[in-house]
């Protein structure tokens, strides 16, 4: 295998890998704001504000990943060895 196709192989894995985690990240920030300002009414807050919330989650967890590419395993967004 050439290290082309090897290459191409890691960075779909890794990017795969951390779009996975900032989409969940993305869902889940927006939901638990969510219940919190509906159901729960624990604060009150637009549509947008949740969205914005939870959009500055996925940022960080896209940060994160891209970090954690440069200082850990290059096929994988975590910084766990052997992830």
């Amino acid at each position: 295998m050439s290290n082309l196709t090897t290459l191409s192989k890691t960075a779909r894995t890794y990017a795969k890998d951390l779009t996975e985690r900032t989409v969940w990240t993305f869902l889940v920030a927006a939901g638990g704001v969510a219940l919190a300002a509906g159901p729960a009414d624990m604060l009150n807050i637009t549509f947008w504000e949740t969205v914005g919330t939870a959009g500055i989650a996925a940022v960080g967890s896209l940060v994160k990943g891209v970090v954690a590419r440069a200082i850990g395993d290059k096929n994988s967004a975590s910084t766990a060895p052997g992830v």
